[in-house]
């Protein structure tokens, strides 16, 4: 009896212990959050007044409306979320052709073309933004948001492309035979098999190209100069000033630019599960 009850006891502090750590990492996670929003509904003068009031004070949407009445906010939010659909669509289509040849086809180069897509992403894009910009610039590229959404595609095809092929190579390969067997060329198997099969993979990749493009800054405040065609990310960027930072205003639109994919992950997150590939072949 005496170790039924000091197992219990045990079991009770790790128990508490582990709900504890779990409290404590979800408080440092949200608190930055909970201070963007708190930062956005209260004037600066109280958020920078010391010590700080972690409690709203005269909560107003004034740096909301200087947001969109003082900058094309709104714009720029139609241009982030332009680029980042181009993206996404031409990304995935790439990603699925791609890591259909890797999984399914025998050709020479294979494993070295393998290597050189993995080797793509362990260089830092510092290195080859100038010569990419010089070549955009040639060509009279820059300032063109389909020529973003396309330089955002060519760094997140080869991650998307490593993403689908194990989901593409879990297909039992007596399902693509029993296909050929009746006549499907290898793109009516894609079309008809692999892409309804690996469907939470394909929106998994879709997912992270669509926040990899979102999320971009870097190559947006590189390749775009013109003020209205500003993705939202540098669009903020440039409404602080070397003299004059509008901090209520900037997290304001920080906590809008936030909202589309928080509110597209609520919508897909369902649908980025696994397993489906069970029952792909009757028993």
């Amino acid at each position: 009896m005496a170790i039924v009850r000091g197992s219990s006891k045990r079991y009770l502090a790790y128990d508490f212990l582990r709900y504890l750590v779990i409290i404590v990492m979800s408080v440092l996670v949200a608190f930055p959050i909970y201070w963007m929003i708190l930062t956005a509904l209260q004037d600066p003068n109280v958020t920078l007044q010391y010590p700080p009031s972690f409690i709203p004070k005269s909560p107003n949407l004034l740096g909301f409306r200087q947001l969109f009445t003082d900058n094309p906010m709104a714009r720029w939010l139609l241009n982030s979320a332009f680029v980042a659909s181009i993206a996404t669509a031409v990304t995935t289509t790439f990603g699925i052709l791609g890591a259909y040849a890797l999984s399914n086809f025998r050709w020479r180069g294979k494993i070295l073309f393998s290597f050189i897509l993995l080797f793509t992403q362990m260089m830092p894009e510092v290195l080859v933004i100038i010569p990419i910009y010089e070549i955009f610039a040639k060509f009279h590229l820059t300032n063109d948001l389909i020529a973003l959404a396309f330089l955002h595609s060519a760094f997140v095809v080869p991650v998307c492309i490593w993403i689908l092929k194990p989901a593409f190579r879990g297909i039992p390969k007596e399902v693509n035979e029993a296909a050929q067997i009746d006549g499907c060329s290898q793109m009516k198997i894609l079309q008809k098999i692999v892409i309804p099969i690996c469907s939470p993979a394909i929106i998994a990749v879709g997912v992270v190209a669509f926040f990899a493009s979102w999320g971009d800054f870097l190559w947006g405040v590189t390749m775009i100069s013109t003020r209205n065609l500003f993705p939202a990310s540098v669009g903020l960027a440039s409404t602080i000033s070397q003299l004059n930072t509008p901090v209520q205003e900037l997290l304001s639109g920080a906590f809008v630019y936030g909202l589309p994919p928080v509110i597209l992950y609520i919508f897909v997150q369902r649908y980025v599960i696994s397993g489906l590939t069970a029952g792909a072949i009757k028993g």
